[in-house]
């Protein structure tokens, strides 16, 4: 048996409509590793917000979090960190912007942002993971590895063109959803980061399978020899992956049965 290794997206992929792991899911991820298989999860959290999704799975993972800005081993050592160049993260918190956007920094152990926004809070209930309220005068612009403005899609397209103009190409832009315009350095991004890791870790892109749901995945999806994107993944993902396969919805654990059916797993109902 050739080890595979399974890499994936959280919010809209791997977690259920509650932003949880589905009892599926966690089964299925053991199963995997205990046959030999590797896990990495991939996401646009914080690293302080995703190790609580791998300790409940309690299996060895590497974490991609941040879009790519940090990677760390299963044992929490920090491989790699990526920050934004301090000149450009002082313009990015400086950019005029409406009073409806929201605007967060995610330093290496902290999450910023510059107004109370208790409709976040949500998104972060299963982990406990929670913002400090700072000032954008009071910002720091060292040790950031992501800068994020959320807000209406409409503001946000223009806040991308601003920063596409004076950028120019030395940041990289994306969205992990519609209303999350998120900014890391220049050439950071999962599938790079994903990229160093195999190297590391001696496996190559094609004995991996990797699974997302927004275009902050498309870079990673890219690179491996199985992708795969969610049946409720942003409209313009099928375009951007000819190569990729749509499997089910998020909410449906749709990533669990593709691996069931993919390396040939009991289901617990099944043995039960």
């Amino acid at each position: 048996m050739t080890p595979r290794l399974i890499v994936s997206d959280l919010d809209g992929t791997l977690l259920g409509r509650d932003h949880r792991l589905h009892a599926d899911t966690i089964d299925v991820l053991r199963t995997l590793v205990k046959l030999g298989h590797h896990l990495v999860l991939a996401s646009g959290r914080h690293y302080a917000d995703m190790r609580v999704f791998r300790d409940q799975l309690d299996v060895p993972a590497h974490l991609i979090s941040s879009n790519g800005a940090y990677t760390h081993v299963p044992d929490d050592l920090l491989l790699d960190a990526n920050h934004i160049a301090p000149q450009q993260a002082a313009a990015l918190i400086k950019l005029l912007r409406p009073d409806s956007v929201r605007l967060s920094l995610y330093m290496d152990n902290a999450w910023y942002i510059d107004a109370e926004a208790p409709s976040y809070l949500e998104m972060h209930a299963a982990t406990g993971f929670a913002y400090q309220v700072v000032p954008p005068e009071q910002m720091p612009t060292q040790g950031i590895g992501k800068i994020l403005y959320g807000g209406a899609p409409d503001e946000l397209a223009k806040i991308e063109a601003l920063i596409r103009e004076f950028s120019d190409d030395s940041l990289h832009v994306t969205y992990s959803t519609s209303d999350s315009l998120e900014i890391m350095a220049g050439g950071v991004n999962k599938g790079t980061a994903l990229s160093a890791l195999l190297k590391r870790i001696a496996i190559a892109p094609e004995n991996c399978l990797a699974f997302g749901d927004n275009l902050n995945d498309v870079e990673m999806l890219s690179l491996v020899g199985e992708a795969h994107f969610m049946i409720n993944s942003h409209p313009e993902m099928a375009g951007r992956l000819s190569a990729a396969k749509q499997i089910g919805h998020h909410g449906e654990a749709a990533v669990a049965q593709l691996l069931r059916e993919r390396f040939g797993l009991v289901s617990a109902a099944t043995e039960s």
